[in-house]
């Protein structure tokens, strides 16, 4: 199935170096709102940050968001741990797939982390990448949003 992720995990922090490592993975490609800060903060928690520097001398990263607000941008770029990739359009694959082309890497070696089944997972099975499908990053998450969570998520799951 087109949507099921290689790893379902709990959050960004259930990610180690090992797992990236015996994945062969040499690059990830990172959702920015819910995944790895609590969505239109503008801020990374402390133990984001400790948790991109842990990575960051082992793999190549960058943030891949389809956020488009100027402000908001600006506001994330001043505390930015690694690149970023705005108006990225996900699900479409052509942004990921440009950055993976410019790494000189193999899709097979990238790994995309998000939080959305129809746009983190559906952009990186479309560019050839593994995936790793990851809960929001922000337990205080109101009631519309954890609905559609929830349906999103019945679609990687078979019955």
């Amino acid at each position: 199935m087109i949507l099921r992720p290689d790893k379902n995990l709990k959050d960004i922090y259930d990610i180690t170096p090992e797992m990236l490592k015996d994945m062969g993975i040499h690059a990830m490609l990172i959702d920015l709102d819910s995944t790895t800060m609590q969505s239109k903060t503008g801020e990374f928690a402390g133990k984001t940050i400790d948790w991109f520097n842990q990575f960051k001398k082992e793999f190549y990263m960058c943030i891949v968001s389809n956020n488009k607000n100027k402000e908001y941008i600006e506001k994330v770029e001043q505390h930015m741990p690694c690149k970023m990739y705005f108006h990225a359009n996900k699900p479409n694959p052509k942004v990921v797939k440009n950055i993976i082309k410019g790494l000189f890497m193999s899709p097979k070696n990238v790994v995309v982390i998000g939080d959305r089944p129809l746009t983190d997972i559906l952009v990186g099975k479309l560019a050839g990448t593994k995936t790793i499908l990851v809960g929001s990053i922000n337990p205080d998450e109101n009631l519309p949003t954890r609905a559609v969570r929830f349906l999103e998520r019945l679609t990687i799951c078979p019955f």
